[in-house]
């Protein structure tokens, strides 16, 4: 293997619902934490197209090879070798999360707008991890029902080492988009799109049990237990095309504990 490779232990903790990627059909971004408590951000991962033995999932250590994104600046970003993988030991939700809450605390910020600042000046992170002050609601917007022509093109033809998957990746007809505050004096507020593999998949499921009534489900698990049941913090992200921009790329919902969090970073 080229030298350029580093073996490296992560943590996962983000996946994004997979979109079509010309290189491997269908990928989804997705976020880790390193052994050293480093953001790392991989893509493409072509999870479906993965063998068996290397589909890991969310709070799963693995070791993989890694190499530095060619043509994407921003220092998180690196390339898989997904046949390089291998799944270790997961990370588990006892004790209200602690496990979790304290692998992510050190990368915790205090708010979105600290997070836009810190970026701004320093040029880095691009990800990040940080409690809304307030979630004001979820606005659920309806989006193109089918692929265009282009993208179905993408999903359906195998490339030289990919063979496309029998079964299409299914288009999410809307885009789910949060709205919230920061507890900074002088935050305007915050509307960002919400790409969490989870919701994709709650959509997927609930839409096909419970038909038109998906919505009043989706609300009470992505809204109303969100901002009441859970200690909601987001996962953020810029765009590879737009560094500018910020979207949300994953949830972190631990239970809501009654002496307060005993994280809180600044």
């Amino acid at each position: 293997m080229a030298k350029d490779w580093n073996r490296r232990r992560v943590l996962i903790v983000v996946r994004t619902y997979p979109a079509p990627a010309k290189s491997v059909i269908e990928a989804s971004c997705t976020a880790a934490i390193s052994e050293d408590g480093q953001w790392v951000r991989m893509f493409p991962v072509p999870a479906r197209l993965m063998e068996e033995d290397q589909r890991f999932k969310k709070w799963q250590w693995i070791e993989v090879d890694l190499l530095k994104a060619p043509g994407d600046a921003r220092p998180e970003s690196h390339k898989l070798n997904a046949d390089s993988i291998v799944i270790r030991e997961s990370v588990g939700t006892q004790d209200h999360w602690r496990a979790r809450r304290e692998i992510i605390n050190p990368l915790k910020r205090r708010s979105m707008c600290r997070i836009q600042q810190e970026r701004n000046e320093k040029g880095h992170p691009t990800l990040g991890i940080f409690r809304p002050h307030r979630i004001e609601r979820l606005i659920i917007e309806p989006a193109a029902e089918n692929w265009s022509a282009e993208q179905l093109s993408t999903l359906t033809q195998d490339t030289l080492f990919e063979k496309a998957p029998e079964r299409t990746l299914e288009k999410i007809p809307f885009d789910f988009r949060y709205e919230y505050r920061c507890g900074d004096v002088d935050c305007n507020g915050h509307s960002m799109i919400c790409t969490d593999w989870e919701m994709g998949q709650a959509y997927r499921r609930w839409h096909q049990e419970y038909g038109g009534q998906w919505e009043a489900k989706f609300r009470q698990r992505f809204e109303k237990e969100m901002q009441e049941k859970n200690d909601t913090h987001f996962f953020v992200g810029t765009i590879h095309k737009n560094p500018a921009s910020w979207i949300i790329i994953g949830l972190f919902y631990p239970p809501k504990q009654q002496t307060g969090d005993l994280f809180d970073s600044n």
